[in-house]
């Protein structure tokens, strides 16, 4: 079965998210950015993302496996936003972000304890703030989950009889 566009566009949003969680992670294990507890709970956003829309593009079952997919897509991604805005506008003007609900959330989940070079907090949120390029880690990551929410409402939006392709 050649896959949709919606495939294509769930699966480009899925490698977009693994590609950032790499790139975070590279700049923590290879450059010594630690992160802090917002900036965790993000990564798991986007690797909640990546799961979701790997999946869901997969070209197996009926068109609402694809909406499905696209709509918890874009609650995941406006979820990033608003921990990302958190992170940029209040968290990192703290002295600490222990017991904030992204600090209470990650170590509920144990995934901290479990995967540490993934989820472990070594950072207070004000020790975080770090640029790349010259624009606050925050930011991007703020602006990459305004994409993955607009790529997953096109997914949602398109026509089935649109999404196939001229070979079908």
């Amino acid at each position: 079965m050649t896959p949709t566009r919606s495939d294509r566009l769930l699966r480009f949003i899925s490698l977009l998210c693994l590609t950032a969680v790499g790139v975070a992670l590279i700049s923590q294990h290879v450059f010594g950015m630690r992160p802090c507890a917002w900036c965790v709970l993000q990564r798991l956003i986007l690797l909640a993302i990546a799961a979701v829309c790997g999946l869901a593009g997969m070209g197996w079952g009926p068109d609402i496996v694809r909406r499905t997919g696209a709509a918890v897509t874009a609650v995941l991604s406006v979820c990033g936003i608003a921990a990302a805005w958190y992170q940029h506008s209040v968290a990192s003007q703290l002295f600490s972000c222990a017991q904030t609900f992204a600090d209470r959330f990650v170590s509920a989940s144990g995934l901290d304890a479990a995967l540490p070079w993934l989820f472990g907090i070594y950072a207070t949120c004000m020790d975080a703030r770090v640029d790349l390029l010259g624009v606050e880690y925050a930011l991007w990551g703020l602006a990459l989950f305004v994409v993955c929410a607009a790529l997953s409402l096109a997914t949602l939006w398109m026509s089935p009889d649109a999404d196939q392709s001229p070979a079908d």
